[in-house]
């Protein structure tokens, strides 16, 4: 429980500094609306090919293959926004201000890092996509799901440990999982990412959010359906409005659930990275967390 509370702590401090600087909150935005895009037009060709050859090996390779393409693009449209993100919010804690032209100068700096790292993560989801589709249910299948679904949770952790290091710190793939795992290792306390539950709190929230929008939606739809006296058209406007205000809220829970996961890992990694600066330099004095970090902690 005082897990949760820390995370509505900090959820709390982070969203009233984007409501501070909007510009904070830009990049998710961005990352939603390409996010969208990249899907819609990726899963076009995927469809192509499951109507062309159906389900026989030919097309189970290649639909694997453009699901992989798929995944890439997204995992890079993720972090490539998500690197901004933390920019911005590393500006804003450090020089009061978090400038957009010098986070697109960093992703531009770091873009071969971020497609490494998406490239790591296309792999580790296609191998636990592989592992979750194996239809066989023997003891090694087993073990081999549930050992892929750990390393894919470990991974996206941190993934999401490893991004901040390459955007402030300027630190490739190899070194950024490096220094995450020094960190790791030497101040376990603060990489404790149970500790401040931001993420049971996001999802709480982000499920609350979607479960409201469906019901509104259901609502809308169903009684624009239910009073339309058999009118097809009316039917079909019916249910469009009902999907639309559905993905509506279903956008703004991923937006809401985006920006205060990052920021939390943005924070995160900036408190253990000037506690590891102290202890190099023989400070004993306590380092301060960064402001919405150190208010969930108070």
């Amino acid at each position: 429980m005082q897990s949760f509370s820390r995370g509505w702590s900090f959820l709390k401090q982070a969203w009233g500094m984007a409501f501070k600087d909007k510009d904070l909150l830009k990049p998710s935005v961005y990352a939603l609306i390409v996010g969208m895009i990249v899907s819609v037009i990726g899963i076009i060709p995927i469809i192509i090919v499951a109507i062309t050859f159906g389900d026989n090996v030919v097309g189970r390779y290649l639909m694997g293959g453009l699901g992989a393409i798929l995944m890439f693009v997204q995992f890079v449209v993720t972090y490539v926004f998500s690197a901004m993100t933390i920019h911005l919010i590393y500006g804003y804690l450090t020089k009061g201000d978090g400038r957009m032209d010098e986070a697109w100068a960093i992703v531009r700096r770091d873009f071969f890092d971020i497609l490494t790292l998406a490239a790591v993560s296309t792999i580790v989801g296609m191998l636990r996509s592989m592992a979750q589709n194996n239809r066989k249910n023997n003891v090694f299948a087993s073990i081999l799901r549930s050992v892929l679904r750990a390393v894919e949770a470990l991974w996206t952790e941190a993934a999401l440990l490893v991004l901040p290091a390459m955007v402030i710190d300027d630190l490739n793939l190899k070194d950024g999982l490096a220094r995450i795992v020094k960190i790791t290792k030497e101040n376990f306390l603060l990489i404790g990412i149970s500790f401040v539950g931001v993420r049971w709190v996001t999802g709480l929230i982000s499920f609350v959010f979607v479960m409201i929008g469906l019901v509104i939606a259901f609502a809308i739809g169903g009684g624009m359906a239910y009073v339309a006296g058999g009118s097809t058209a009316i039917t079909v406007v019916g249910i469009a409005i009902g999907a639309l205000i559905f993905f509506t809220f279903v956008m703004v829970s991923s937006l809401f659930s985006s920006y205060t996961n990052t920021a939390y890992h943005a924070c995160l990694y900036i408190w253990a990275r000037d506690v590891e600066v102290a202890q190099t330099e023989g400070r004993s004095i306590q380092v301060a967390a960064p402001a919405p970090l150190a208010a969930a902690l108070a």
